[in-house]
């Protein structure tokens, strides 16, 4: 990491959530985390979202990332902060911010777009704030699709949390 660089001494994801919601950005909460909320005792080191891509939406999220000092998470030394033109486009950004990672999806597997994955979601109760997560039934299914090596280790834990879900119902 260069020197300049505001590095963040451990990841507070919750602080990362709060901020995203208290900034009203539209996304859906996917990946890691996502599994977590849902009862999945798995580890993650970063927050996963698929945005709404409206004007209004990537303008509210690019001033959550300017907040929290986000730059892209990159190979080299090269500080790069995020532009509101890189959000407009389709792919995945990954950035470095002072309370921790987080990874700006504007699709996941199949190419599903955050509108494509309202539908899947289910609200839960976040410091005040309703936050959108993937359902984990979705989030197994995707997972059973990837070609991911860490996404194909933590299936057995997801399906596990899956079935002991249905078994409390």
């Amino acid at each position: 990491m260069p020197s300049g660089e505001k590095k963040s001494i451990g990841a507070d994801l919750s602080a990362l959530l709060e901020g995203l919601a208290e900034a009203g950005v539209e996304f859906i909460l996917v990946g890691g985390l996502a599994a977590v909320v849902q009862g999945s005792p798995v580890t993650t080191m970063d927050v996963d979202i698929v945005y709404n891509r409206s004007s209004g939406n990537i303008q509210r999220l690019i001033g959550f990332l300017k907040s929290v000092d986000a730059i892209y998470r990159r190979p080299d030394d090269k500080i790069i902060e995020p532009r509101e033109i890189d959000l407009s486009e389709m792919g995945h950004m990954l950035f470095t911010t002072r309370l921790g990672p987080v990874d700006v999806l504007t699709f996941i597997e199949k190419r599903k777009v955050y509108e494509d994955l309202l539908e899947h979601t289910v609200e839960i109760e976040f410091r005040g704030h309703i936050i959108r997560v993937l359902d984990l039934q979705i989030l197994v299914e995707l997972k059973r699709m990837s070609s991911d090596p860490k996404d194909r280790q933590r299936l057995p834990i997801l399906e596990e949390t899956l079935r002991q879900s249905y078994q409390q119902r």
